[in-house]
């Protein structure tokens, strides 16, 4: 992307505060932030007497080792000492603010030599003291504990040098613009940078420079907290925070490691649960949006394939005032310009390019208008804006009724969705970079929706990742072929990712786990799963009808859509009925575009690339004259060779293990892309999933969410599984378990098979054996005469004739008579030992009849 220049070389800042530890007092609160070395030290300052407002210095210079010593030791009192990992920010309720520090975190995955971390524990300090006699008020406990019930620990993720707000494409695009507000209609970007000399002496000189990355505060769940800290000066006191999904595992390809990285990012505009949380708001903001990116790297070269999920972007709502399972979908507004879908898309094609591609889940025909009523909205916004694009960047819409083809007798789903993919894959591409190579880049994207973005979504996300996984491991040059067989263990290790990924996305929108997964849509579950979809779909549903409306209030002030207030008057967040006016605020617009002209004029410019990877925005650019700064060492952040670590601390080491746990104990083919035998193996468990939504507020027995299912599919669902697995069982009976059937044949293996012997050699075999046990003792009794030993030993012995292999005369260890060297013998040792030392060497030309004559007399 803009910069084909091997020779020039972009890093990402590594942030300088990776470690802080806060000291308490009475009247101020410290904050000593240093690197992973240790080495170098930055102070904050807070003061605790400020009353309701926040007041924060920064040291200006940059302490040693010894120079913090001397500041710790010169705090006056005991102060309170909290280790930590990283500060994600203040929040204030009525009185007072608060400070939040990551405490514990976990090293979960890598993307290159960049670590990513999740969140395992948080502290909240309370930062100014109650200085007055007055009680305090008294819904400040109450905003707290709502507060609280955002669980930090659970599925929020952060890394000190890799923006995981952003996908690797942009990550690895060169920058085109610098600065904090950036217009890209009117300011000039940066010179080309394929054709800047760059001052080098020589025309192969390596270029470096130092970056850092402007996040798209879309997928920054802590931005809020982070507003009271912007005006410091060290940008790396910052620690933004994504909430979703990350995970990481490995293919084995015949002992080379592959790693599969899934991260998905959710989006913080519109955020909400499953029912309060539907369509767009007036921004183009959807609900139940999730970018996810799939990464296959093998250390040298790096691949990634991006998809998103998102409900449709339409004014529309289902009436949870009734406990019904299923609400009626209504449309709250009507939109005949589309205005608000042009919003989105309008978005989607400044950040992913062209084609935009819609695969529509919902149903399309039913006995009463539900799912049907958003699925027409959708078309007809699609058909409508598509006039106003040029042929060749037009939106593509496919319409997959999922839950009918699931019903059709027969009907794998799986197979049918595998051939959407490869259009869509052949369509979009994928991001590709490797040291010689021609760089591939992805041009527009997918986005999959059904009602609620959730089982089905998930599933139909597998199979586009299932073949793009094919595509990436072709690229690499792991395979010849893009398709992928289902059972073995490389789409075993996806299914698995794809299944955490769908349950834990489920988790934080609804309070349960996926009801029908990966398995049930390819009719491969046990019937035994049947019971558990049942407990997921009543959990789902206690979850929706009774503690929703408390996770929405948590979401809203957490993300400072709620602020509380003592100035403002008005009702408190649990008193309000409806929060609709906090997500569609009224802003008038500020041009007079017409409606018809939906997409920019610098996006229609770009189009079908990423008109956001073209056009790069950083906060920082500056050339570095070595590769060896800390700021930029991305090898010693990542192998951290300061400090003692043992192999089971290493990410690296711990996903490659991850591949011994897909691949069955006995085997006889190690290719990870054969179908094998599937045992029952444990999966792999999310180690987030604790049974609590991470943005709720009740415990809960299961995790992760469930489609607006249609019950009458549902059933025919199961029947048809259950039939058909009936059948089979009355059909075929478990066969006997033998060698033959457990362990191929020799010839199959080295390509050679064991014949009986013949009758002769067996005669002769049967007699050796015979004349071994009569000379041992062992064919006869001990009282057997020793005459009718002998006699039997004749008998056996007739037509067997024994002759000595050598004969070594009456020699003993006492006397040994020499023995005698032919003559002939003596004339060749004689003339070896007349050849020159330098045997070895090449001999001359005239030396060569001696070595000939040597070896003829060998």
């Amino acid at each position: 992307m803009n910069n084909d220049n091997p020779n020039i070389v972009f890093n990402p800042l590594i942030s300088s505060i990776q470690k802080v530890v806060l000291y308490e007092t009475r009247a101020r609160l410290y904050l000593v932030g240093s690197n992973n070395r240790e080495t170098r030290f930055r102070l904050l300052t807070i003061d605790r007497l400020a009353h309701n407002r926040l007041s924060i210095e920064e040291n200006a210079n940059e302490f040693n080792n010894l120079e913090i010593r001397r500041f710790v030791a010169s705090l006056t009192g005991s102060p309170r000492v909290t280790s930590a990992y990283g500060v994600l920010g203040f929040v204030r309720f009525l009185e007072g603010y608060y400070l939040l520090l990551v405490t514990k975190r976990k090293c979960c995955a890598h993307i290159g030599r960049h670590l990513v971390y999740t969140i395992k524990d948080t502290v909240m300090v309370r930062v100014n003291e109650v200085t007055s006699q007055r009680p305090p008020h008294p819904h400040e406990d109450r905003y707290k504990r709502m507060f609280q019930n955002i669980d930090l620990r659970s599925n929020f993720y952060f890394s000190y040098s890799y923006d995981l707000t952003r996908t690797l494409q942009y990550n690895e695009s060169a920058p085109r613009y610098v600065g904090a507000k950036v217009d890209l209609d009117k300011d000039e970007p940066l010179p080309d940078w394929n054709t800047l000399t760059n001052n080098v002496d020589q025309a192969h000189e390596r270029v470096d420079y130092a970056f850092r990355t402007d996040s798209r505060k879309r997928f920054v769940w802590n931005a809020y907290l982070l507003q009271p800290m912007e005006g410091i000066m060290l940008k790396d006191w910052l620690l933004e925070v994504t909430h979703g999904f990350v995970s990481q595992s490995c293919i084995s390809i015949f002992g080379r490691h592959v790693n599969v990285c899934l991260v998905a990012r959710r989006s913080s505009r519109f955020a909400g649960t499953r029912f309060l949380k539907r369509g767009a708001n007036f921004q183009g903001d959807v609900a139940n949006e999730v970018e996810t990116e799939q990464i296959v790297s093998d250390g040298q070269r790096i691949c990634a394939f991006t998809q998103m999920r998102g409900s449709i972007p339409s004014h529309w709502s289902q009436d949870i005032s009734k406990m019904v399972p299923k609400p009626q979908i209504q449309l709250d507004i009507c939109d005949p310009y589309a205005q608000t879908p042009s919003l989105h898309f309008e978005r989607l094609l400044f950040h992913y390019g062209a084609p935009l591609i819609m695969l529509n889940l919902v149903k399309k025909r039913e006995r009463r208008k539900h799912e049907s009523i958003i699925s027409k909205e959708l078309e007809y916004s699609i058909r409508y804006l598509n006039q106003f694009l040029p042929p060749p960047h037009r939106m593509k819409h496919i319409h997959f009724d999922m839950a009918r083809q699931s019903r059709l007798s027969g009907g794998n789903v799986m197979e049918q969705l595998a051939i959407h993919a490869e259009s869509i894959v052949q369509m979009t591409g994928m991001f590709f970079k490797a040291a010689g190579s021609e760089p591939g880049l992805q041009t527009g994207i997918v986005r999959t929706n059904c009602v609620d973005c959730l089982d089905r979504t998930n599933s139909a996300q597998f199979a586009i990742g299932k073949c793009a996984l094919g595509h990436q491991l072709e690229r690499l040059g792991f395979v010849k072929s893009a398709k992928l067989e289902f059972d073995s263990d490389c789409v075993t290790m996806l299914e698995n990712l794809y299944e955490e990924h769908g349950d834990t996305l489920a988790l934080q929108y609804g309070g349960s786990q996926l009801v029908h997964r990966i398995k049930t849509y390819r009719k491969t579950a046990p019937w035994g799963s049947q019971g558990s979809d049942v407990m997921q779909t009543l959990s789902r549903y206690y979850s929706n009808t009774f503690s929703d409306t408390e996770k929405q209030h948590s979401i809203n002030l957490f993300l400072g859509i709620y602020k509380p207030s003592l100035t403002k008057q008005g009702p408190p967040i649990w008193e309000l009925q409806t929060d609709y006016d906090m997500h569609n605020p009224f802003v008038p617009k500020a041009d007079n575009k017409a409606i018809t002209d939906w997409v920019r004029r610098k996006v229609r410019e770009c189009l079908p690339y990423s008109c956001a990877d073209s056009n790069k925005l950083v906060k920082e650019l500056f050339r570095v004259h070595t590769s060896g700064l800390e700021m930029i060492d991305a090898y010693s952040n990542y192998h951290q060779s300061f400090k003692w670590t043992d192999f089971s601390e290493h990410i690296a080491f711990e996903i490659s293990q991850l591949a011994l746990r897909y691949m069955p104990t006995f085997r006889t083919n190690f290719s990870p892309f054969q179908r094998q035998i599937q045992t029952s193996r444990k999966a792999r468990q999310n180690p987030s999933m604790t049974g609590q939504s991470s943005t709720g507020s009740m415990n809960s027995n299961s995790s992760s969410s469930s489609e607006g299912d249609d019950s009458s599919s549902d059933e025919d669902l199961s029947a048809s599984f259950a039939e058909k697995e009936a059948n089979q069982t009355e059909s075929t009976e478990p066969a006997a378990a033998t060698l033959a059937t457990g362990l191929p044949s020799m010839e199959e293996i080295y390509g050679c098979t064991i014949n009986p012997p013949s009758k002769q050699s067996m005669s002769v075999y049967k007699k050796y054996v015979q004349m071994g046990k009569l000379s041992s003792g062992g064919a006869r009794p001990a009282q057997t005469a020793v005459a009718q030993r002998d006699q039997e030993l004749a008998k056996i012995m007739r037509g067997i004739t024994l002759r000595p292999l050598s004969d070594y005369g009456t020699d003993s260890y006492l006397s040994v008579r020499p023995p005698v060297v032919p003559r002939k013998s003596l004339m060749v040792y004689a003339e070896y030992c007349r050849t020159r030392s330098t045997f070895n060497a090449v001999p001359k030309l005239e030396e060569f009849d001696v070595l000939y004559q040597y070896v003829q007399k060998l």
